[in-house]
């Protein structure tokens, strides 16, 4: 259930701007976005994308799960980005551009050129319920 729940958060704040350093309901910037919203189910995630990136359980992009947490190189080298997987292929996350916390579809061209990774911070158990998987730093 956790990544259902971390689903159910995000998607509350579609519609959200964008702020630089923004980690608040008032505004977000990407990695102050998914640190609130992990926070909202009691995982504490470091603040920045490339710090997020170096925790959890790396994952293939064909196994995304919701909750799992997607990161981009927007310059093809470094990670600078990252969203929150809703599904197989849609994510949520506050880009800069637009100016609002949106859904999108990883299938955007833009966006596949541009995916790095994916890591879980939840494990699936054989029952179907979910916990926290591993430690996440700080």
């Amino acid at each position: 259930m956790a990544g259902a729940a971390v689903v159910a958060v995000a998607r509350s704040f579609v519609g959200t701007p964008y702020r630089n350093g923004g980690a608040a309901p008032g505004g977000f910037d990407c990695s102050g976005f998914t640190q609130y919203v992990f926070a909202q189910v009691g995982v504490a995630l470091p603040r920045s994308a490339p710090e997020q990136a170096a925790f959890g359980d790396p994952i293939e992009r064909g196994d995304l799960r919701e909750g799992d947490l997607v990161f981009f190189a927007i310059d093809g080298r470094t990670i600078s980005h990252v969203g929150i997987a809703v599904a197989a292929d849609r994510f949520v996350h506050a880009p800069s551009s637009r100016g609002v916390v949106r859904e999108e579809s990883l299938s955007v061209a833009y966006w596949q050129a541009r995916f790095a990774a994916a890591r879980r911070y939840f494990l699936i158990s054989s029952a179907g319920s979910s916990f926290f998987s591993g430690s996440v730093g700080g």
